[in-house]
């Protein structure tokens, strides 16, 4: 047996060094809508050729990391955030064991409209030194929970469900003028709702902020995991806390005016990353393999 076993030793390195590997076959990659528009959420839906069990399937898109998933039928799933400013087409990037390919996604334009809105004047001027700094810090406790979704799992599973019942009063993508003047874009979606009115988180996931902030008020961010997040801008009050677990459909706070607002209303976003995406997404996506 001692002999046997040397002999099949000693001939593994001549078939090994038989001729080099061939390259391997580009992955078959397709994307659900397709084909999306700019500051869309998306699936990316990975096949690779043949029917390896050791495959780790990784990617990119938009700078953000993608966390691809077996589906149990030979492909691996994930979201991924395309921009809203971005051109026609955006490089996806693909790795299967470690060999990248690169994919064009072609994208197709948001038509957004303008809104003009009056607010309050200490929300409309430029900040001063002590303004200035509370929104730096602000700024960089966002980015800071941003960041660490991509290091939670995924927790969240389809169906997403509504955070109100009520009408859409202002969508994504939409340019807001502040008091006459032009200054940013509307990174969400506004829900109708009358002050104390029930907010609900949209699937399972992690209370990963609560704060006021200056511009978006008493503020709720929830990481779903695997890079997903979504928010809940200008509450009156909040019902968790950070670090609780939150079940979807739970009630985690209630409509508010805080912040920068024109009424009461629920600003309700969602984030791959650091991109943001139309949140109305995550209630449209088509969900089946």
């Amino acid at each position: 047996m001692h002999l046997i076993a040397r002999c099949m030793a000693a001939t593994i390195p001549l078939v090994l060094l038989a001729g080099p590997l061939p390259p391997p076959e580009p992955p078959e990659v397709r994307w659900t809508p397709d084909p999306p528009r700019q500051g869309t959420l998306i699936r990316v839906v990975v096949r690779p050729r043949g029917a390896d069990s050791t495959l780790r399937v990784a990617g990119a898109l938009a700078g953000e990391s993608l966390h691809f998933e077996p589906d149990g039928r030979g492909a691996f799933v994930s979201l991924a955030g395309v921009p809203l400013v971005v051109g026609d087409t955006i490089p996806l990037d693909v790795t299967v064991n470690d060999v990248e390919f690169e994919t064009p996604l072609p994208v197709a334009g948001r038509v957004v409209s303008r809104e003009e809105l009056r607010i309050a004047a200490r929300f409309a001027r430029p900040p001063d030194s002590a303004l200035a700094a509370r929104l730096e810090r602000e700024r960089l406790r966002v980015r800071e929970v941003v960041a660490r979704s991509h290091a939670t799992p995924r927790i969240w599973s389809p169906p997403f469900v509504r955070p109100r019942p009520g009408r859409v009063r202002s969508g994504f993508g939409i340019e807001r003028e502040y008091n006459g003047v032009l200054e940013s874009r509307h990174w969400g979606t506004d829900f109708a709702g009358r002050r104390g009115a029930p907010v609900r988180v949209t699937s399972r996931g992690i209370v990963v902020m609560v704060d006021t902030l200056f511009y978006s008020g008493r503020t709720i961010y929830v990481d779903h995991g695997a890079g997903l997040l979504t928010g809940y801008l200008h509450l009156d009050r909040a019902l968790v806390s950070e670090g609780d677990t939150v079940q979807r459909g739970q009630v985690i706070g209630r409509v508010g005016a805080s912040g920068r607002v024109t009424g009461a209303h629920l600003h309700w976003l969602a984030r791959y990353g650091a991109i943001l995406v139309d949140p109305l997404d995550l209630l449209t996506l088509d969900w089946t393999p």
